[in-house]
């Protein structure tokens, strides 16, 4: 027998408030965001939110752990799972990371916490902690076997990965910052192919091609 309708809705309930705090938190920012606008773009009371979430600050970190995390994961997944050669994972690993920083969402929270980390320290944290260093730490792994395997020449490998994800991040934020007063916009997927191609000659020892 199929569950009824009011079920199958109320269970719904948190993600959707979850993707509605991702939208406003993209276009507000986190400290003009208010709860009721959140509530409203959810179709839902102000008290049914408070159901599931008490703070900004809870819906934050669901919004992290539940919509942006998992999409990583499947990047951290491919870094630890590839055994070589690492021209090739290098090169999917960019593509599939240009992929996930392209969704427009993403991006708008990344902003924000950029911009409001010195007020909301708890915003860089739970960035930091659930995205940044579970993303670098995959990739500076990554990196690491690579060089114990002579594919990479020898140096920190961990400075090896930022270099890496470095003009990704900054095309996020060209993204977010210019593009909206008439700048002329990157192809984020196009710019992850061609600086690997860059990056390539530099890091790859003949081993690694």
């Amino acid at each position: 027998m199929a569950e009824p309708r009011f079920r199958r809705r109320k269970a719904d309930r948190p993600a959707e408030i979850v993707e509605a705090a991702l939208a406003v938190f993209a276009e507000k920012g986190f400290a003009a965001a208010r709860l009721d606008q959140i509530a409203r773009r959810a179709g839902v009371s102000k008290g049914a939110l408070y159901l599931y979430f008490a703070t900004k600050e809870e819906l934050f970190r669901a919004v992290v752990g539940q919509v942006i995390a998992p999409n990583l994961r499947g990047l951290r997944d491919l870094l630890a799972d590839h055994p070589g050669p690492f021209h090739a994972l290098l090169a999917t690993a960019a593509e599939r990371l240009a992929v996930v920083v392209s969704a427009p969402a993403l991006g708008g929270v990344a902003k924000m916490v950029i911009g409001e980390a010195r007020n909301f320290p708890e915003l860089a944290r739970v960035w930091h902690d659930e995205l940044a260093a579970q993303a670098l730490g995959a990739l500076t792994a990554a990196i690491a076997a690579a060089q114990a395997r002579g594919e990479v020449r020898a140096g920190d490998p961990r400075a090896y990965a930022l270099q890496i994800a470095a003009p990704l991040v900054m095309g996020v934020i060209w993204r977010e910052t210019f593009v909206p007063i008439g700048a002329p916009p990157f192809d984020l997927a196009a710019l992850a192919r061609q600086h690997v191609e860059t990056l390539a000659d530099g890091l790859l020892l003949e081993a690694g091609r």
